[in-house]
């Protein structure tokens, strides 16, 4: 899929949120800029969340309730050692009750379980191609 602007990242997101089933784990793949957390903002959008969706770089987790629903984004890019997760207890993150997107998953091998869904975000000038493969 071939996205050529903000707005277009945001609509991506918001129809993949219709096809999200309740204990989805998520990867999110691609450079620095390539569009990760604006896709989750359309996610988050796409299910009923309306107010402000930060980048969860520097606290790793953003935790959203929305309608019963826990949805989790996790940025992994400033963990330096898989076990810092397991301090943090992603585990208890990781269930069959809640929706977890995972920046950077590279960085939890090891410890991360089998993603269910991996979305590659390349950049090719300024736009974006998102390669979305079931796990």
């Amino acid at each position: 899929m071939r996205i050529k602007n903000e707005e277009q990242m945001l609509e991506a997101g918001t129809a993949f949120a219709k096809k999200l089933g309740t204990g989805a784990l998520i990867y999110l793949i691609g450079d620095l800029g390539a569009g990760k957390t604006t896709f989750v903002r359309g996610v988050l959008r796409g299910l009923g969340h309306m107010s402000s969706v930060k980048s969860p770089t520097y606290n790793i987790v953003e935790h959203y309730e929305l309608s019963g629903q826990q949805l989790y984004h996790f940025d992994l890019y400033r963990v330096n050692d898989a076990e810092e997760l397991e301090y943090m207890g992603i585990r208890d993150y990781l269930n069959s009750e809640s929706i977890a997107f995972v920046e950077w998953p590279n960085k939890g091998e090891g410890v991360l379980p089998k993603a269910d869904i991996v979305i590659q975000f390349d950049i090719q000038g300024s736009e974006r191609l998102l390669m979305i493969k079931e796990a």
